[in-house]
Formats: C-alpha cells, structure tokens, sequence
C-alpha cells in the first residue's frame, strides 16, 4: 500500500452528491420554464382569456409533484435511492419531449402533471440520499447543494426562455409569430438535455450504503463507505448503522409514523416543511408582477427586478451553504423566522403608506436574501437528516408532501388575501407565520450539526 488513504474521499462525495443535486435542477428548470412559454402556449391552446385553464395550465404540476410525493417514500424504500433517480431522469426526460410536442390542451397538462411527478420524487429522493453518504462535519453543506441546484435551476430556466424566444415583429400576431408555433416547445425540450445527462451519469453514483444495510446487504454497504472515507472509519460507520437498525427490526407502516417518540419527528418535519412554504417568499416570484407594480414599476422595470431578485437567491443559497455547518441548523432557522417576521412587518408598512420605488425593492431583496440563505436550504437538511434510517423514506415522503400541498395553498390563496386583505394584510399574515415559525423551533427543533444520522437518531427518538 502507498501512503495512507486519506480519512474522508471529497472528491469523490462530491462528485457524488453533484450528481445527485441534478435532481433539484430538473426541479427548479421544470417549475419555472412554464413561465417563460405561458404567453405563447396559452394563444396556441386559446385559453388567453379562460382564467380557470390558465390556473388550471399554471399550476397542474403541483398535482403530479404530490402524486410523486406519495409514491416516492415506499418506492425509495423497497427499490432503493439509485433506482429511482433512473426512473425520476426518465420522468423528466419524456415529459420534456411530451409538453412540447402537443397540439392539444389536454395531452399538454398530462405531460405537466407527470412532470411534476419527477419533481415530486426528486424533492424527496435527492436530500435523502446526500444526506445518507455525507460525512457529519460536511453533511448540512452538502445537502444544500440541492437547493443551489434548485436555484440555478430557475435561473437556467430564465436565461433558456429568454434566449429561445424571438424578438416580437411589429404588427405579426403571436400565434402566427415562431414563439406562437414553435419557440414555447423548445423552451420545454431544452430540458431534455439535463435530464438525460442526469440518467447517464446516475449508472456511476453508488446506491446509498445505508439502504443498502437496511437490506442486509453488509459487504457492497463496506465497499461503498470504504471507498467514501478510512477504512476503519468505515467499518465503524457500518456497525453503527447495523447497531442502529438492529433496535428497530419490526416492519413501519404509514401509522407508525404517528405513534410514540416518532409522531413528535415527523410533526416537526412537516411544520417546517410547511413553514417553507407559508413564509411566503415564494408568491414573490409566482406574482412578481402584482408585487412591483403594486410597488410603483413598469412592467420592463418589473422584469429587471426579477433578474435581480433571481441574483440575489443564487448567491445568498452560497452563503446558506457555507454556513450551515458553522452556525448550525437550529440557529439559522431562528434567524430566518425573526428576520422575515421584521422584514414582512416593515413591507406592509411600506405598502400601507403607498411607499414607492427603491424602498420596497430593498425591502423584497432582503426577504430573499434572509429566506435564501436560511429556511430555503436549511429546511432539505432537517428533513434529510431527523429521522431515523427505518423510515427516513417514508417520513421524508410525508414532510415533503406537505411541503407541496402547503405550496398549493400559499399559490392558491395569494391572490385572494392580496384581494381582500390588501398587500400590506398579506404580508402582516404571513410575518404572524414566520413569528409563529420562530417560536416552534425554539421550543422542539434541536441543533443537528456535526452529528452522525445515527447519533442523532439516539439523542432524539431515546
């Protein structure tokens, strides 16, 4: 032997957890892409002037995603994380091609809602699994890789759409133009290329060493650690596992989850799991333009700040990344909560005195700023990482289901609070939402870095 194996293989786990991270941008550049062929599809299809099927058009993939959701966390437990990150590139690679092939309304929200069931299974499936080959000390930092896949994923989506589309000829119609006939269809097929990327490179990923181990598969689980980190380290790892799971042999149902030490796991994970989502940041980008130019903008200055706002995610995601592990998990999801409580109380004031201009541009990008770098990636790290190896599928399934469902009904509700509340009222709900948010967490989340899933599983569920 020549030299000493180096204690953890970084190059290796992060290789490995890139690869897997590819799912979260399949799921950002799906969610978003809509947006950009939203002007052009729904001419095409003649429903420019029918709210419902625009909704209806809009938000179909939300269904597929729950679909996916409900399905992923008994599929990823019985086949493993590695055979469903196949079948979620396949999902996204034919409904890529299918959405933009259609002529017909119909056939096109099919494709919409069995793509959102690729993201239903990627939102759950990749943060697990990184967080199942990730070393302690690094753990928190490589799962939010997921979520920078998940916002380059957005922007890629944006920059994909407006390179796509052509410059409008004055006096020819949309639906006669190429963006009419033609260009809203590559927008979607342009996703085909990082879906079939993401099949090909997942045959050089391992399968998750801890599935393999819950399926008393000990020496390929050995292999694969020894290959991730020191050789004794990774016996160690395995019998910790082994020790671990051996405590809990009886077979876990949907009910299980809700019994005993476990119900108070699963409830946090879908408080913040929820809690995501009712912070509201998400309407900013859903209803950009109803929020600036409420704020006073031009629709050309509402699409520059949305470039901006798009910016400011990405690099405060960087920040998240690296200081999840520094600060803790507990600790930025209590900055987050009291920050955006703050933020909202100043952004309806702003609304509520008619401020315009600049002022309430700052205020948006310092919510986005504080949710990028706190709620946003950190709520994937809790989820991945609180429960037990025994049903972290099933578990994960659950908290990230509710996660979509709470993303329906925040989507859903917006325009009706921002109706009749105005959005000053709206805002000040969902600051009651985040001050609520912020007090759940400092009395039930406990603080999880630098700990292994096994030692966490003790000190939480003993």
């Amino acid at each position: 032997m020549i030299g000493k194996q180096l204690e953890i293989n970084n190059r290796y786990l992060i290789l490995i957890a890139l690869v897997a991270s590819l799912g979260g941008f399949l799921f950002g550049y799906d969610w978003v892409v809509i947006g950009g062929a939203k002007p052009f599809y729904e001419i095409f299809f003649s429903i420019d002037n029918i709210p419902w099927l625009q909704g209806w058009a809009m938000s179909s993939a939300i269904l597929g995603c729950l679909i996916g959701v409900a399905v992923s966390g008994s599929l990823t437990d019985k086949y493993g994380r590695r055979t469903m990150f196949f079948i979620a590139a396949l999902i996204f690679t034919i409904s890529a091609i299918g959405t933009g092939a259609v002529n017909n309304l119909n056939w096109f929200i099919f494709y919409r809602i069995f793509g959102g069931i690729g993201i239903g299974l990627a939102s759950n499936i990749s943060p697990m699994y990184i967080s199942e080959i990730s070393p302690p000390s690094i753990r928190g930092r490589f799962i939010t890789f997921y979520q920078l896949a998940i916002v380059l994923g957005i922007l890629f989506a944006q920059i994909a759409n407006w390179l796509i589309a052509h410059p409008v000829v004055p006096g020819e119609s949309i639906l006669s133009s190429w963006n009419g006939q033609t260009g809203w269809r590559w927008m979607f097929w342009a996703e085909t290329i990082p879906a079939m990327l993401f099949f090909v490179l997942v045959f050089f990923i391992p399968e998750s060493p801890r599935w393999l181990v819950s399926k008393q598969r000990f020496d390929k689980a050995l292999n694969i650690f020894t290959r991730m980190r020191d050789s004794d380290l990774a016996h160690n790892q395995l019998n910790e596992i082994k020790t671990t799971l051996s405590l809990t042999t009886d077979k876990i149902s949907f009910r299980d989850l809700f019994k005993g030490k476990l119900a108070k796991l699963v409830i946090i994970g879908i408080v913040i799991a929820v809690l995501q989502q009712w912070s509201g940041i998400n309407v900013i980008f859903n209803y950009a333009q109803e929020i600036f130019s409420g704020a006073g903008y031009s629709v050309s200055d509402m699409l520059f700040n949305i470039v901006i706002t798009g910016i400011v995610n990405v690099v405060f995601t960087f920040i998240g990344m690296y200081t999840v592990d520094k600060l803790g998990r507990r600790s930025l999801m209590l900055f987050g909560t009291i920050g955006l409580t703050f933020i909202y109380l100043l952004l309806g004031a702003g609304y509520f005195f008619q401020l315009k201009g600049i002022v309430m541009l700052l205020l948006v990008v310092l919510a986005i700023a504080t949710y990028a770098m706190t709620l946003a990636p950190v709520t994937w790290v809790v989820i991945a990482e609180i429960f037990p190896t025994k049903i972290r599928g099933l578990a994960m399934a659950v908290s990230t289901f509710a996660l979509w469902a709470a993303c329906f009904v925040l989507t859903y509700t917006f325009p009706l609070l921002n109706n009749s509340l105005g959005s000053y009222g709206t805002f000040w709900v969902y600051g009651v939402i985040c001050l609520a948010g912020f007090i759940f967490i400092k009395k039930t989340l406990p603080e999880t870095k630098g700990k292994t899933l096994e030692e966490i599983e003790k000190e939480i569920v003993e």
